[in-house]
């Protein structure tokens, strides 16, 4: 029986590479989450954005959606400081705009930059070899 659910190819890199899980809820509402998707699509989003995530020094970016709920996966060199890139990101030419463009989707504070919105995960269970 084949799966109607689609997997993902992972990059590889010639380095180690940090993961960054997490989650923020939208609106629940189907036509904000439809558009918010639509917002998202390849051809939508500023370039300005784009251009900021790998100024900042992130290597991969992947947002997931189930329902209302988001998780966001997002790779780094190792020696990535979450908070400082955050705070550049932050500073960065439309980044607040995009942020607030967004806002009207999400279930956040008016206002609020990516890391506040974005909360991290826990990884509660790793498969690995002993």
């Amino acid at each position: 029986m084949e799966s109607t659910f689609k997997s993902y190819r992972v990059k590889e890199y010639n380095q180690p590479v940090e993961r960054y899980c997490r989650t923020l809820d939208l609106r629940d509402n189907p036509a904000l989450i439809a558009e918010y998707r639509r917002r998202h699509d390849q051809t939508n989003i500023w370039p300005e954005i784009l251009a900021g995530i790998r100024e900042v020094g992130i290597l991969e970016m992947e947002i997931y959606i189930s329902g209302s709920r988001l998780f966001m996966i997002v790779e780094t060199p190792l020696d990535f400081n979450w908070n400082e890139a955050m705070e550049r990101l932050a500073a960065l030419p439309r980044q607040q705009e995009w942020e607030d463009y967004m806002a009207v989707f999400q279930s956040t504070e008016p206002g609020s930059t990516s890391a506040e919105k974005w909360q991290p995960m826990e990884r509660m269970f790793h498969l690995y070899d002993k």
